[in-house]
């Protein structure tokens, strides 16, 4: 074995029955509300940018400007929230997110021009990526391992519920005038920040933030309150003091912690230039994850879906924007059969049926658009196969690497850098989605509509290689120990299909093996 390389004990097994707190079930609720924020916003914008280019008289290039510079913006906040998280709590940030994106929306709603309009999404952007980075974070960090997979899963179904109600938004308010329908669509987002400031004011501190800065006994309620037993709040606390520097065996309430790890100075420091090797892995899965999650086309797929179904053949405004509704629900119920399936089958056999499910989705459908545009008369079945893999590639972005961006990256960093490090794989999300939302439109002006989806089919294969090759199993083990599946990635891999195939030829099927 090489150095550096613990051995997996046989009784760290991932368990087949996953139990649940309900105290946390409820807490990871209420924080993936402010993920509602950046669901409603792709959801509104999808059918609003059709009345505001009626409105305005603006060309497809502002269109696309407009609808995708949120992400760039949203850089911004998912910048700060990293530290601003370390410094002010979770909650409160949450809070903070809440707080930009009332006032974006509210902009929104009164903007007169298109540049009032602008600086509105630039508000609202930065709420976005305040509460991007922050639900995702506490979640991880108040949820039992048993269920976690579960519930870090939750800030995607909240993602797609936004989505959803913006949907539902967009064929509400379509029958108001034009310059009415529009702002009632993005105004109306001010309702789901409001409920989630009051609702922040009922949760728990995250308690590795409470150990972090050497407040022991208020970390140790929320760990009572938040474990299946007593035992396991012992050892989750125990296990965190560990890695925030504290020795396990300290008894007081409060302890006095350094103000750089109160802090999270020096995080990015460690993170680039004086990384670990395990930390160089994890650092390289984060970003990879965030990147061919957004690579791959879903924003083009959910907020162009109008588009799509108009070059699909389809010209009702009501019929388009019902087809839209269609997208919503499929994709909020599939992320809904993840949350059950990420803590029973793990990690990796999700992302990778995803990944290969988008791949073979978004060939078809530009198989079909190519048919349909190159075709003089109606192509019935073109049609209908196009409408279903727009649905088949939201279904299969569901069940893995839609929810996996949350789920995975915010639980493979240490604790001393897990903000902030969440905060890097979700800027390299903002500008991949910013890029792609900013050039769908021209992109398919350039090499048309069935070209430019399967580039994205090519983006998701060579997704599925990366992930195949980076990814280890992370289901079942606590915060505290996932560093250590993370380093020599080749030689885990290796190791790890030779001891497959000793198992096969032993009698008791005793082998060790190392998840991968």
């Amino acid at each position: 074995m090489a150095d550096g390389e613990p051995e997996t004990p046989p009784d760290s097994a991932p368990p087949t029955t996953p139990k649940r707190n309900n105290y946390a079930f409820v807490c990871a609720t209420m924080a993936s509300m402010a993920s509602v924020l950046l669901g409603y916003d792709i959801g509104v914008m999808s059918g609003a940018v059709i009345f505001i280019k009626q409105d305005f008289g603006i060309s497809d290039v502002k269109v696309e400007i407009l609808v995708g510079i949120i992400s760039l913006y949203s850089i911004i906040g998912a910048a700060a929230a990293g530290r601003t998280s370390d410094w002010i709590g979770r909650r409160y940030t949450m809070a903070l997110a809440a707080a930009f994106f009332f006032v974006g929306a509210v902009l929104m709603g009164l903007a007169t021009n298109y540049s009032f309009l602008m600086f509105g999404r630039f508000v609202a952007g930065i709420g976005i990526g305040y509460g991007g980075l922050i639900a995702s974070v506490y979640t991880a960090e108040i949820s039992p391992a048993s269920s976690r997979g579960c519930l870090t899963s939750f800030p995607e179904v909240f993602i797609n519920f936004g989505i959803l109600l913006g949907y539902v938004s967009n064929f509400v308010f379509s029958k108001l005038p034009t310059h009415l329908s529009w702002r009632f669509m993005l105004g109306i987002g001010v309702i789901p920040s409001a409920i989630l400031v009051l609702v922040v004011l009922t949760m728990p501190e995250s308690p590795r933030w409470l150990v972090m800065q050497g407040r022991i006994g208020e970390a140790k309620r929320v760990l009572d309150r938040t474990s299946i037993s007593i035992e396991e709040s012992q050892q989750r606390l125990a296990d965190i003091k560990i890695a925030a520097g504290i020795s396990p065996d300290c008894t007081d309430d409060v302890v006095p912690v350094p103000n750089r790890s109160r802090h999270g100075e020096n995080v990015l420091r460690e993170l680039f230039l004086h990384s670990t090797p395990s930390v160089r892995h994890i650092l390289i899965a984060a970003v990879g994850l965030h990147f061919f999650q957004q690579a791959s086309g879903v924003d083009a797929v959910v907020l162009y879906s109008p588009r799509i179904f108009e070059k699909a053949g389809i010209t009702s405004y009501d019929h388009i924007l019902l087809a839209t509704v269609a997208v919503g629900i499929t994709k909020t119920a599939f992320i809904l059969v993840a949350t059950f399936l990420l803590d029973r089958i793990g990690r990796r056999p999700l992302i990778l049926t995803s990944v290969a499910g988008k791949t073979i989705s978004l060939t078809i459908l530009g198989f079909s658009l190519t048919i349909i545009n190159n075709s003089h008369v109606e192509v019935t079945w073109a049609i209908v196969l196009c409408f279903a893999m727009v649905l088949s590639d939201v279904a299969f972005f569901s069940i893995g690497m839609g929810p996996m961006a949350s789920v995975y990256s915010s639980e493979i960093f240490p604790l001393r850098l897990r903000a902030q490090g969440v905060s890097v794989g979700i800027i390299a999300n903002r500008i991949t989605s910013g890029v792609v939302t900013m050039t769908f439109l021209s992109l398919y002006q350039a090499i048309t509509i069935g070209g430019a989806f399967f580039l994205y089919a090519g983006i998701a294969a060579a997704g599925f290689v990366f992930f195949y090759v980076v990814f280890p199993e992370t289901r079942g083990r606590n915060l505290e120990d996932v560093e250590g599946l993370f380093g020599n990635l080749l030689w885990k891999l290796k190791k790890d299909k030779s001891r497959s195939k000793r198992s096969m030829n032993d009698v008791d099927g005793s082998s060790i093996q190392l998840q991968v």
